[in-house]
């Protein structure tokens, strides 16, 4: 069975997320999604619920100084910024410890050279990454080349708008969490995004301030933000899909 999934979205746990879980997996569905991955700052998703026909798997980004690190199919917070620390939680509880946009802050290919045996997989596709680093999303896929190392996809969605604009299709034997675990290190078929509108990160900053009780100087430093995320995508036009054929040569090679 051929799935598409969107492993990157941030619910309203996330304090600069705007969406409940109802209203998240409504939205995936009527994107063509079979699954999605709920990955809130630094808190695990501990209650999973369950539909029919549509998987919710359960994570976590944590902050670490080596970057954000996804931990796919985990249940139990991390209480941990180090980042060995961290990804050895992750291997504690059965999950899968992935780089999220590894290059979006950063050029420096070369980086993670010393910590990527450690990882399960890579985030070659990433909605919003390449809003500061044109390039952040190419890179992330260079890595996973050079790596051979399994690859994800998601949105880092925080408001409807971004759902599905980092899908990975995988082939599985069912539509559960050990299906779907395991077809993620056998290696994606592909790997399909979209860059997101930088206002959408503006609408989400907006929620942050609202949630933490902001000072006025705090909104009138977004208003500048959000004018330079609209003169952004005034300057970008409408983008087209990117689409990544990962069969000829993703071969994942974790075997946990």
């Amino acid at each position: 069975m051929t799935i598409r999934l969107d492993l990157h979205i941030h619910s309203q746990r996330s304090v600069d997320g705007c969406m409940s879980i109802p209203d998240i997996v409504a939205q995936a569905r009527q994107r063509g999604l079979q699954g999605i991955a709920v990955c809130d700052h630094d808190a695990a998703l501990e209650t999973v619920p369950q539909y029919d026909d549509f998987l919710i798997i359960p994570g976590i980004e944590v902050s670490t100084e080596r970057g954000h690190v996804l931990g796919l199919f985990i249940t139990e917070q991390i209480s941990t910024s180090q980042f060995d620390e961290a990804v050895h939680m992750i291997h504690t509880q059965g999950g899968l410890a992935v780089i999220a946009h590894p290059f979006e802050h950063s050029l420096d290919i070369h980086r993670l050279d010393n910590v990527i045996e450690q990882l399960d997989g890579v985030e070659i596709w990433n909605g919003r990454a390449d809003r500061k680093n044109k390039r952040a999303n190419a890179m992330a896929l260079e890595l996973a080349k050079q790596w051979k190392k399994p690859v994800t996809a998601g949105s880092d969605a925080h408001i409807p708008e971004e759902i599905g604009n980092g899908i990975v299709t995988v082939e599985v034997d069912a539509l559960d969490l050990l299906s779907v675990r395991q077809a993620l290190l056998r290696g994606a078929a592909e790997v399909q995004g979209k860059r997101g509108r930088s206002i959408c990160v503006a609408k989400s900053q907006l929620q942050k301030r609202k949630r933490t009780n902001a000072g006025i100087a705090a909104y009138g430093k977004w208003v500048l933000f959000a004018a330079k995320c609209f003169a952004e995508d005034c300057i970008r036009g409408k983008e087209s899909d990117h689409v990544i054929d990962c069969k000829t040569w993703q071969k994942g090679k974790t075997n946990r």
